[in-house]
């Protein structure tokens, strides 16, 4: 994954890498004061800088964001082939895919979330418009709960049907015990 920097991180971090081997010693003349203190704060969160006593210092990571080499890191090698460890890769691979599967989603029964996921599981399922009743909620963040928090993060399978001159009424899939949508 590749993290992008804003211009004020950019500059910071190639002038302590160029200037003071990798020490953050400078920044620019615009920023002072408290500013300083909340690119510090911006950086170490992203894990881009790291404490070194009383100072900080680009981390590895920050490194990786500039696109330059870790300080001390081997060269790249070039591998051969090896079924072996290929094999071994898809099957670990394949674990990982397998307990993702198999984790369960995790929700309060008391929360708006909760809510939402009885509204859509009941036979009549629910419009935009009764969610939006229901939660308090706008309609835009109805919207990106159905498709970000229920259909990605949950994995739940949310059906929508219009009927001729109404409202679009969505619903989940009811699922059986064996993984098969009903």
């Amino acid at each position: 994954m590749t993290t992008t920097l804003n211009p004020n991180q950019q500059v910071i971090l190639e002038h302590a890498v160029q200037h003071s081997g990798g020490k953050i010693a400078w920044f620019p003349e615009h920023i002072k004061g408290g500013a300083r203190a909340k690119v510090l704060e911006g950086l170490f969160k992203r894990a881009l800088i790291t404490p070194d006593g009383d100072d900080w210092v680009v981390a590895a990571e920050g490194y990786d964001a500039l696109g330059l080499p870790r300080p001390g890191a081997l060269p790249p090698t070039i591998t051969l082939d090896d079924p072996e460890l290929e094999a071994d890769v898809a099957k670990a691979e394949a674990s990982w895919h397998a307990q993702a599967k198999m984790k369960t989603a995790r929700t309060r029964a008391d929360s708006k979330q909760a809510l939402v996921i009885g509204l859509l599981q009941r036979p009549e399922g629910a419009t935009i418009a009764q969610i939006t009743e229901a939660t308090g909620w706008q309609q835009h963040t109805v919207r990106g709960t159905l498709a970000g928090t229920l259909k990605k993060r949950l994995g739940l399978t949310i059906t929508s049907t219009k009927e001729t001159g109404g409202q679009r009424v969505y619903r989940i899939d009811p699922v059986s015990p064996d993984g098969e949508s009903a």
